[in-house]
């Protein structure tokens, strides 16, 4: 799959009309202009082109940047644990609020809790994030000057407490595009499980509610809820463009926005790799993650 969404990238990067030389200089002559390109290698054919790539990829080169001229491995590398710390936090405040939220709506189906969290949901699936993160700034930031607006740390400070004042507002604003997503998909699964007969086995045993509620049902209803978490992994990684581009967040988000605006080739892919790796991984950890839910899987 990582091979794939490379190959995709890099031969559909190269069809976009202009290339890096021509954002690069206005003022210079054809000449030149045809000297900057055989010097970028661009004048090669494009499948000759991923095929050296890729060759250096295999070894851990992703290439030089075009427009800066340094390497793409750097260049990720010092954006990469931030865009993990905001999708990680995301994530992290999707899984504590959404489940929850969805295992309430379970239990009250149809009573006015969860026709609001029901509301709630669907208008955290339509509000955009940029509307949202612009929103945040304009109350926490502006009027109220509880948390700052944007950036990883303050520029007299870099404490623990500054960085993680910095992230709550993005990773709020991210959490949005998946956590109403998580509350669904557990709100569903637990009312499926609820009527099992196992469930109902288990309380007129006289089990104590909330036992019945963890051990026997929400810990079958995890299983489809952990796939969809696994599958919105990318989905999550995507969002950072937006909510690094309002929050000032120097992550791979704003470095695959400035890659794209200027064609750097190199950049773009090697940006496109390490997304289709983390998918890759998330994956894999779903697959661990099943063996933990459910017995019979570690037993197969």
């Amino acid at each position: 799959m990582i091979v794939f969404a490379s190959a995709l990238t890099f031969f559909f990067v190269n069809l976009a009309p202009g290339g890096p030389a021509s954002i690069m200089r206005f003022d210079v002559s054809p000449e030149q202009r045809e000297a900057l390109i055989r010097l970028m290698g661009l004048d090669r054919p494009v499948p000759q082109r991923y095929i050296e790539w890729l060759a250096g990829a295999l070894h851990g080169d992703l290439g030089t940047s075009l427009l800066t001229n340094e390497p793409v491995t750097g260049r990720i590398a010092d954006r990469l644990p931030n865009t993990l710390t905001l999708a990680g936090s995301a994530l992290l405040i999707s899984i504590v609020l959404g489940i929850p939220i969805g295992v309430v709506q379970a239990v009250r189906r149809g009573k006015p809790i969860d026709h609001l969290l029901s509301l709630v949901s669907a208008i955290g699936l339509s509000v955009p994030v940029f509307w949202l993160g612009i929103v945040l700034i304009l109350v926490f930031a502006v009027s109220l000057h509880v948390l700052p607006s944007a950036g990883v740390t303050s520029v007299s400070s870099d404490t623990f407490g500054d960085r993680l004042a910095h992230l709550v507002l993005p990773a709020i604003a991210l959490a949005t595009t998946i956590l109403p997503t998580v509350a669904r998909f557990t709100r569903s699964s637990m009312i499926e499980v609820l009527h099992e007969d196992y469930v109902r086995t288990a309380t007129s045993k006289g089990l104590r509610p909330r036992t019945v509620m963890m051990r026997h049902a929400l810990r079958n209803a995890l299983i489809p809820v952990v796939s969809a978490i696994g599958a919105l992994v990318p989905r999550l990684i995507g969002g950072t463009v937006v909510t690094e581009a309002v929050f000032g967040w120097p992550g791979m988000g704003r470095l695959a926005l400035e890659a794209a605006q200027g064609r750097d080739y190199p950049l773009v892919t090697g940006l496109t790799v390490v997304v289709a790796a983390i998918a890759v991984v998330a994956t894999l950890l779903v697959d661990l993650a099943y063996t933990r839910i459910d017995p019979r899987l570690r037993l197969a």
